[in-house]
């Protein structure tokens, strides 16, 4: 029997379950499928001695199977079957290239800039190695496996990457993706795969809410743990860094209280979480997420040694409507100082360096000062190049705002009657002072200093009256 013969039954259809990339050890099935009349099915391994011809089965039947128990590479290459329908063979089914993953250490897949990439924009994957890979794939996951290959290439650093363009993306589609890297001289053993890496979409649904449980300002080496929350029921939250080039992803829980939310923990704080967050939500069914948060940032103290010292302007206890300044200063040109006030979600202030009599210091007025101001003060010392990088937390500083008491004030009628008496009495006290045309004779400054003595009482009076300035202790 040949298979080049005239009236040769139609090509079989030859594929693998789970699928044709396949993880050291595992199982995987090879189907060849042809006519009912089929009587016997080959499996056959190109350029191969070992496994050239297999028979699959010789029961009749529509298709037939070919079980690898356990991957190696080995089992990698190009197969193709065909059957036999009577004394005619059929054609060749297309090629399947059955691949083995997981010989290899994986790469780094990242997305440049960054992972979040607004409906209709293009996206460039980055997928990267030390090991030397000559060859990088791309995998998207999902109903419809595309893939692309491209050569790599090695940066100046001795890193091996290849650059991928995907999109435009749009929402209708998943758009997650692996990669893998390879040698030209063993094209279907494969690294491990990278850590997915998913291209979020963002829409216009309600945007959820960002926070960091125990503040904005961490230092080094605490727990830190961020929470995306929302009162729209939501599956699933991302959450993204500026600057970072991938996500992290977890599933949202209901509370009680109908809010859903997820809990981010990132763990013990080092310089490398200093940054501005945000979160999106989203839905299982959905490929595409909410608005972004607003953005939150994270700042990092103890990085820098210096320890700035607080102080504050005219005084710590002040009157609401004062003008009040609190003063950050540092022994070194740091050029950006925050101020923090204890327990408060509001995000520090910020203010650039000035330079005051050869003192670097940081100066945040507060004009005018109410008792919303009131509170527990610290300040950071830091560098504009790395502003997520702060000092040592200053000395605290407790600011103390009264409120001014407007009940004990005379109204304007009664403080200008009672002036106008105190006016008349003063005239009446106080002779008028004798005109001056010659020397003064010595004797003559007895009645004079008595007549300013008088008057002098009697303006305490009446400032001590009108409540503007208290009378000084020890009064004549």
């Amino acid at each position: 029997m040949t298979r080049a013969q005239s009236g040769a039954p139609p090509k079989p259809t030859l594929w693998a379950e789970p699928g044709h990339v396949i993880t050291l050890g595992s199982p995987v099935t090879m189907w060849c499928q042809g006519t009912p009349e089929a009587q016997e099915y080959y499996l056959k391994k190109e350029r191969s001695s070992e496994f050239q011809y297999m028979q699959m089965t010789q029961k009749p039947g529509n298709k037939s199977k070919f079980y690898i128990p356990s991957m190696t590479r080995h089992h990698t290459g190009k197969y193709c079957c065909y059957y036999y329908s009577g004394i005619h063979a059929s054609h060749y089914s297309d090629p399947l290239e059955l691949v083995v993953t997981g010989v290899l250490g994986k790469p780094t897949l990242l997305a440049l800039p960054s992972p979040v990439v607004t409906s209709g924009g293009k996206a460039t994957l980055q997928c990267g190695s030390w090991r030397g890979f000559e060859k990088f794939i791309l995998v998207q996951e999902g109903e419809h496996k595309h893939s692309w290959s491209l050569d790599s290439q090695q940066q100046h650093d001795g890193h091996f990457d290849a650059r991928f363009s995907v999109g435009p993306v749009n929402p209708g589609h998943r758009w997650t993706f692996r990669c893998y890297g390879y040698f030209r001289n063993d094209p279907q053993v494969w690294s491990e795969p990278s850590d997915p890496l998913d291209i979020l979409i963002p829409g216009v649904s309600r945007k959820p809410s960002l926070l960091a449980q125990q503040g904005p300002v961490m230092a080094l080496g605490e727990s830190l743990t961020l929470q995306c929350r929302s009162d729209v029921a939501y599956d699933k939250f991302a959450l993204s860094t500026e600057g970072q080039q991938n996500l992290t992803q977890h599933a949202g829980r209901q509370t009680q209280a109908g809010i859903s939310q997820a809990d981010f923990p990132l763990g013990p704080v080092s310089d490398s979480h200093g940054g501005q967050y945000r979160c999106y939500g989203g839905h299982n069914l959905s490929s595409q997420w909410s608005a972004p948060s607003d953005p939150l940032d994270i700042l990092i103290s103890g990085w820098l040694s210096d320890r700035p010292f607080l102080l504050v302007e005219p005084g710590p206890t002040v009157t609401s409507g004062e003008n009040v300044t609190l003063l950050c200063q540092s022994r070194y040109p740091l050029d950006t100082f925050f101020l923090s006030k204890e327990g408060s979600a509001s995000p520090p202030r910020c203010q650039s360096l000035k330079i005051q009599a050869q003192q670097y210091q940081g100066e945040f007025t507060m004009s005018p000062v109410t008792s919303a101001h009131g509170g527990t003060y610290r300040c950071y010392s830091s560098l504009s190049t790395s502003t997520y990088l702060l000092s040592h937390p200053s000395n605290l500083l407790e600011l103390v705002v009264s409120e001014f008491d407007h009940s004990h004030c005379p109204t304007t009628s009664a403080v200008s009657a009672t002036t106008t008496a105190m006016d008349a009495a003063a005239a009446a006290i106080a002779p008028p002072m004798p005109e001056v045309t010659t020397a003064p004779d010595p004797s003559d400054f007895g009645p004079a200093r008595l007549a300013l003595t008088c008057s002098l009482q009697l303006l305490q009076i009446k400032i001590k009256w009108s409540g503007e300035v208290p009378p000084p202790a020890g009064d004549p």
